[in-house]
């Protein structure tokens, strides 16, 4: 599996990062090891886990993983946000949490230190000030080696990353967004940030929860049953019905036809899609099963010839926004 500086760092990562968000539920211990087994017998040294996976039961899970193996060998990213308890401060990005979740992050993974440290999602309810000085602290401590963000907006991991500069905190090194064949918006803010600053880009849910898998085509009206689609409320963001639509079968069309072209899985197809795309570090891969697991890691080893990225591009374009619009019809001009 080949390395690839995270960012402008000096921190080598994987072109994979194994996520860990299904251990403890759908996933049991003994599959969860499994693959943690296999991906590192792969190469694979990226792991992705948050303090909200699973009620703690993830982090305790690659913990108790993580004592068979050397833990310098492997780069383990882990979140914080969501609340795991009860009190009135377990949950947010403020100080007395930030620091609370860390050490107990600490003791679930059963290690000195959390490689990646990264904040899951933007905090309305607490200053910015307050959130990056107490991670610059946590560095200086030794607990957490680098920082990055999850779900932010443009600005605001701008915002962050001019702040942090301001006042000399250690930065955000990276983000991890959604980003697939069927959700491209990341492209319109966040990949051009990442690129003029030099953070790396991992992105979440390649696989869009299972539509990119091959498990759905053309003609289905309902998700398959027993899946986490079917399980998430209809009116939400994940929604079938805001997915269950032409557009979205049309580019299955094409992944299709590109996975028989080249011999691969569709999910391998659109894996290596993302993988392939400009400013991406890695994609984290996420399965529920071995037999899934394993079908992912076939994206290794080849790639997508130019002809083929233009037809994914071409047939997954999202209706461009203003003022993106405006900005690309402006450089035309240029």
């Amino acid at each position: 599996m080949e390395q690839r500086s995270l960012g402008r760092t000096g921190l080598r990562v994987t072109e994979l990062c194994l996520g860990t968000m299904t251990f403890g539920g759908d996933t049991d211990e003994r599959v969860a090891h499994q693959m943690l087994d296999a991906f590192a017998e792969a190469g694979g040294t990226f792991i992705d886990t948050a303090n909200g996976y699973t009620g703690g039961a993830s982090e305790e899970i690659l913990g108790r993983w993580l004592k068979r193996r050397r833990r310098d060998d492997f780069v383990v990213a882990t979140k914080v946000f969501h609340r795991v308890g009860r009190g009135g401060n377990d949950r947010g990005n403020g100080r007395k949490h930030l620091l609370a979740a860390v050490e107990a992050s600490l003791r679930r993974l059963d290690t000195d230190y959390v490689d990646l440290y990264q904040t899951h999602v933007f905090d309305e309810n607490t200053p910015l000030e307050e959130t990056l000085s107490t991670l610059d602290k946590l560095v200086a401590s030794g607990k957490v080696r680098f920082i990055g963000a999850s779900s932010h907006s443009g600005w605001q991991l701008q915002k962050s990353i001019d702040l942090s500069r301001q006042h000399g905190w250690e930065p955000y090194v990276c983000v991890q967004p959604l980003y697939n064949l069927l959700d491209r918006d990341t492209e319109w803010e966040l990949v051009p940030l990442c690129q003029e600053e030099g953070l790396g880009l991992i992105a979440w849910s390649p696989l869009r929860m299972g539509m990119l898998t091959g498990k759905y085509r053309r003609g289905m009206t309902q998700p398959l049953p027993q899946t986490r689609i079917e399980r998430l409320d209809d009116s939400g963001d994940w929604a079938w019905s805001r997915y269950a639509n032409e557009h979205t079968w049309t580019v299955l069309d094409t992944v299709t036809e590109i996975a028989k072209e080249t011999g691969k899985s569709v999910a391998q197809v659109s894996l290596r899609w993302v993988m392939q795309r400009p400013g991406v570090t890695a994609p984290i891969i996420g399965a529920r099963t071995f037999a899934h697991f394993e079908d992912n890691l076939g994206v290794l080893g080849w790639s997508l010839t130019d002809e083929q990225l233009s037809r994914l591009n071409a047939v997954s374009e999202p209706r461009i926004p203003h003022p993106y619009d405006v900005l690309l019809w402006a450089r035309t001009l240029a």
